[in-house]
């Protein structure tokens, strides 16, 4: 039988053969791979737990439309699209939950570009980082395992971790705690090496002279091409169009500071999806990215700026340059966190939306309909970089 003939066979009785006794064994594929907390969806999807590396194994215990329901621990489980997961052996639910995953050895170092933590284990588990603040500090949870790490070596090559250890928080939980030497968390990544069973966190130090001029700043103009987005409620012209010329402006004023390194995700009106603008962000490796959006209601009175982060460590950059909006003369519509866009989705780098104002409200829409307004927005944006570089220690 054919390579995709199987496939297709395994996905179907995997839909159908669910139950107590059993579960599929799977593993992820394709691009981007991420977990969802629950099957709730809004128009930005459902809330993402985080995103994952390829042929990570995963215990599938149910189907919900789309998605696979996956049994991370005992007490954890997560969704992740079906698309994103080939499954590929049944076995008894109680074997499974029997056996015993060690983690190995912790060896921490730096290289010229990053510091890195090296995980050993014995398989390519599933897991979860997060950002902790006051102290800063990465937090990478590995389910399914339990811990058999006896010591963890730390070289002084690194220059941002200050310390590493880590906490058995469930019995089947391993949680590593990665704590910085900087209070402003500059990105991180995680993936597994070529080897398969070492998981690397890779984290990005803070220069040592945040200078703007010496930073790689990326610009991303909101939608493009057939994703036309919002239209100004009298004037009817297209977010796609305006975000753009806003961009560009905020490009002019970067170059004009002396920012030699400033990428713009599109310079006209073309179609990008988000996996390839987050491919080319990756590419790139920006130490920061602003993108670029209006905003729109079913009331017209709605009005003002917004800036918006998903990571609580990157709040910081979105709340310096929604300060210096607001000098603008614009109503504040707020700092949102949590926020479930895909390009505040990577931990890279540090990221930051902005909403300039409302083409639904007329009032909002006559500031952005001005080119004069570009300008003045380009200059609140870079003022707010500089700001938020004030704020480091």
């Amino acid at each position: 039988m054919r390579h995709s003939a199987i496939c297709a066979l395994l996905l179907l009785l995997a839909s159908f053969g669910f139950s107590q006794d059993s579960l599929w064994l799977g593993r992820t594929t394709g691009p981007l791979p991420f977990m969802e907390y629950g099957i709730g969806d809004d128009r930005l999807g459902g809330a993402k737990m985080g995103y994952l590396d390829s042929n990570i194994l995963v215990k599938i215990v149910d189907s919900f439309n789309t998605d696979y329901k996956v049994k991370l621990s005992a007490t954890h489980s997560a969704y992740i699209a079906k698309t994103s997961v080939v499954p590929f052996f049944k076995q008894a639910a109680h074997r499974v939950a029997h056996n015993t995953h060690l983690s190995g050895n912790l060896r921490v170092y730096g290289d010229s570009a990053r510091d890195i933590v090296a995980i050993n284990l014995d398989e390519r588990w599933p897991y979860h980082a997060f950002q902790l603040i006051e102290p800063s500090r990465i937090a990478v949870d590995i389910f399914g395992v339990t811990s058999n790490t006896n010591w963890i070596t730390q070289l002084r090559t690194t220059r941002e971790i200050r310390n590493v250890w880590y906490e058995q928080v469930e019995d089947d939980v391993l949680r590593v705690y990665i704590q910085l030497k900087h209070a402003q968390h500059w990105g991180y990544s995680l993936e597994y090496d070529s080897a398969g069973r070492k998981l690397m966190v890779r984290i990005k130090p803070q220069p040592v002279l945040p200078d703007i001029r010496k930073l790689r700043i990326a610009i991303d103009a909101g939608h493009g091409g057939d994703n036309v987005g919002a239209d100004g409620v009298t004037s009817h012209v297209l977010e796609k169009n305006y975000t753009l010329l806003i961009a560009k402006e905020v490009e002019k004023a970067l170059k004009k500071a002396g920012v030699k390194n400033v990428f713009m995700t599109r310079t006209k009106d073309t179609s990008l999806s988000m996996p390839e603008r987050m491919e080319m962000l990756k590419q790139f490796n920006p130490h920061l990215l602003v993108s670029i959006h209006l905003n729109s209601a079913g009331n017209d009175t709605v009005k003002g700026t917004s800036t918006y982060y998903r990571y609580i460590g990157f709040r910081p950059l979105s709340m310096a340059i929604l300060n210096q909006m607001l000098m603008l003369g614009l109503k504040e519509y707020g700092n949102v966190g949590n926020f479930n866009f895909s390009l505040s989705g990577p931990t890279d780098y540090v990221n930051a939306l902005v909403e300039v104002a409302f083409l639904s409200n007329p009032e909002d829409e006559k500031k952005i309909l001005n080119p004069k307004f570009h300008k003045a927005v380009a200059r609140k944006i870079y003022a707010g970089i500089v700001d938020w570089l004030k704020q480091l220690k």
